[in-house]
C-alpha cells in the first residue's frame, strides 16, 4: 500500500488486489478499503472494491457491497466495471443480498455497473433490472 503511487492502470490493480491487498486484510481491520474508496484517485478506488475478492472467496461479502455503495456513482468506466465485477462475484456467494443491492441501485447505477452486476441472473431478472434503469 505504500508504493500504491505507482500504480498506473487497471491490470496491476487486478494482479495485486486478490493477495496483496485481500488476502493480507483478510485478518485485519479493513479502514484502508474504505479510505481508498473516497480517494481522488481512480486506481485506489478500483483498488478498494478489487481487494474484497478474497474476502468474497471466503463468504465474507459485507464489505463489497459497503464499498459498492461508495462507488455506485463513480464517473468512472473502469470503477464501474469492477464494481460490478464483485457485484456479480458476491451475488454468487449472497444471491439475496445482490438482489437487494440492485432493488436499490439499480435505476439510478451506470449502465456498465449494472450490466456487469446482473449477467449471472436469469433473463427475466436481468429485464427487471434494466427496465428500472430504462424508466430513470
Amino acid at each position: 500500500m505504500r508504493r500504491h503511487d505507482r500504480i498506473n492502470n487497471w491490470d496491476l490493480v487486478d494482479l495485486g488486489c486478490l493477495y496483496m491487498v485481500g488476502l493480507y486484510l483478510f485478518d485485519k481491520p479493513r479502514a484502508v478499503l474504505y479510505k481508498l474508496a473516497k480517494s481522488k484517485n481512480l486506481w485506489e478506488r478500483r483498488t478498494a472494491i478489487l481487494g474484497t475478492c478474497y474476502f468474497i472467496r471466503k463468504k465474507q461479502v459485507e464489505d463489497t457491497f459497503k464499498i459498492a455503495e461508495i462507488l455506485v456513482n463513480d464517473k468512472e468506466d473502469l470503477v464501474h466495471k469492477g464494481t460490478g465485477w464483485m457485484l456479480r462475484f458476491a451475488g454468487d456467494a449472497d444471491r439475496m443480498q445482490l438482489l437487494k443491492f440492485l432493488d436499490k441501485y439499480a435505476a439510478t447505477m451506470p449502465r456498465t455497473l449494472l450490466r456487469y452486476s446482473i449477467e449471472k441472473l436469469d433473463k427475466k431478472q436481468k429485464e427487471h433490472y434494466m427496465k428500472l434503469k430504462d424508466v430513470k
